[in-house]
């Protein structure tokens, strides 16, 4: 959506607060031994305390509030009881949902207690290169040459990056154009981001795979080679500077 009143502001504003409160309080809560559904009740629950509802919910009737990926889990994993949270795991919690008609989508990845497994160096890298991507975003740039620099900085690092996730435009729904904002080049994308705009900026990180695909459910992504995946996702207002980045509170950066 483009932002083209002071109530449309304040309507993006509000919801975004709900996403990025409510993942940071789900990802301080998530312990070794609870079960992903435990964690996601809680999740919804405050969802419902901001009036928000539950945007993969509304949209796709996914079995949950909220996508919550274990390990080699790239991303939509379902938050079931039977996926019980360990010391070392790497974790994905991803949150986004509507409110008042507007809707904002984040996410965060982080390893649970101490790194058994060594995937720190994973979940920084991702969270740095997010963090440097949007400060290159505003009004005019390409969308092609944002996907360069991800997969440019991931490649620096050791790592390669998830091809055929993107973030996406987000306001009015969940996904609006642009609806592919890559990880990588693609040099037929001659898209710009646009002043006013919301977008939903989000990094997929690899150890090994290039392409996420079906995993043995419905609904959870595997890579296509394995390893592991970090992802870290921020929704934000594009300006001709700094973008805003409107779910600061979720704590991705500290």
């Amino acid at each position: 959506m483009s932002i083209n009143s002071e109530e449309e502001r304040i309507g993006i504003e509000k919801v975004s607060e709900a996403v990025a409160k409510t993942l940071k309080a789900m990802c301080d809560k998530c312990a070794a031994g609870m079960s992903a559904k435990e964690l996601d009740d809680f999740g919804g629950e405050l969802l419902k305390s901001f009036g928000a509802v539950s945007a993969p919910y509304l949209t796709y009737e996914f079995p949950g509030h909220s996508c919550i990926s274990v390990n080699n889990e790239v991303a939509h994993g379902i938050p079931s009881a039977e996926k019980i949270f360990q010391n070392g795991d790497l974790i994905n919690i991803d949150v986004s949902a509507e409110l008042n008609g507007f809707w904002a989508d984040n996410g965060c990845s982080f390893v649970l207690g101490e790194d058994t497994n060594g995937h720190t160096k994973l979940v920084e890298a991702s969270k740095e290169i997010l963090k440097n991507t949007i400060a290159q975003i505003k009004g005019g740039v390409k969308i092609a040459d944002i996907g360069k620099y991800i997969e440019t900085q991931a490649s620096k690092r050791g790592f390669t990056v998830i091809k055929n996730l993107a973030g996406h435009g987000v306001g009015r729904s969940l996904h609006e154009p642009p609806h592919e904002i890559l990880n990588c080049y693609d040099r037929e994308n001659k898209e710009r981001f646009r002043k006013n705009s919301v977008v939903a900026i989000e990094t997929f990180i690899s150890t090994k795979s290039t392409y996420a695909r079906e995993g043995s459910d419905e609904w959870g992504l595997i890579g296509d080679k394995g390893g592991y995946v970090a992802q870290h996702e921020h929704t934000i207002i594009v300006t001709d500077g700094a973008p805003i980045i409107l779910t600061k509170d979720n704590g991705v950066w500290g």
